[in-house]
């Protein structure tokens, strides 16, 4: 799902937000002095990285089944275990973390109501899980621009609307289907900022995630095409603003 790419790739796509929303998650969070936490489909580690900062890297562990990111994230974060795994088989002992988070992975979760029981098994009893996936159903995710102008394009073309909690209170529902009860349910908004049209689009050519494989998968002209109908829809001179906002849900163990 074009997650096999390299944490540079990330970077300049979907990094860029990643880490100030992890920054925000954290805050939010407020975890401890002494807690141990586990980010859960860490990608290149903009999650784990903000946990370091307030825990140190021995209290911090993540997983993600993307060899590349975990290897860069392993590398990026010494110390920490870093470790290929799904979230749906998570290899770690029972109730080991006091925190458990997801940072834009329950989406891309094969089976996420398994993904986030089995964050809830390794999560000490008085500890908490959270996660945090983008707005898509109210239009508010960074990709927003982009499906726009694929859909204007092809209506009948897959986008990320569908796909597990993008839409107001399906995060509270994955939760409370996995057993967690929420104690939270809201939003957290990031704005990052674009120096041009050009460097806009150069990240959608580096076959991340969905909206690279579409990409992707185009052929000269409709790539050409689509390139345009972004154009129009955003400022072609001078730098701009991409607002984001994700949904938070947070739930006691």
């Amino acid at each position: 799902m074009g997650f096999d790419v390299v944490a540079a790739d990330y970077d300049r796509f979907m990094g860029r937000f990643a880490v100030p929303l992890a920054a925000r998650t954290v805050e939010f969070l407020d975890p401890a002095p002494g807690e141990r936490a586990l980010d859960v489909g860490c990608g290149p580690g903009a999650l784990a990285a903000a946990l370091v900062q307030r825990l140190g890297a021995s209290a911090v562990a993540a997983v993600d089944p993307s060899p590349p990111f975990v290897a860069a994230a392993a590398a990026r974060l010494p110390g920490v275990d870093v470790r290929i795994a799904a979230a749906e088989l998570l290899p770690h002992d029972d109730h080991a973390f006091d925190l458990t988070v997801a940072q834009l992975a329950v989406h891309f979760m094969t089976d996420p109501v398994v993904g986030l029981a089995e964050m809830c098994r390794v999560t000490r009893p008085g500890g908490r899980v959270a996660a945090t996936v983008w707005d898509y159903g109210g239009s508010r995710s960074p990709l927003t621009t982009f499906w726009t102008a694929v859909h204007d394009l092809d209506p009948a073309a897959r986008g990320e609307t569908g796909r597990a909690g993008t839409v107001r209170g399906q995060l509270g529902e994955l939760f409370r289907a996995a057993g967690l009860v929420p104690s939270v349910e809201d939003e957290l908004g990031v704005r990052v900022r674009y120096g041009s049209f050009a460097e806009w689009w150069e990240s959608y050519a580096r076959r991340v995630g969905p909206a690279g494989d579409h990409v992707a998968r185009l052929g000269p002209s409709a790539r050409e095409a689509l390139r345009r109908r972004c154009a129009d829809l955003l400022p072609r001179d001078g730098g701009f603003d991409v607002a984001a906002t994700a949904w938070l849900v947070v739930a006691g163990r």
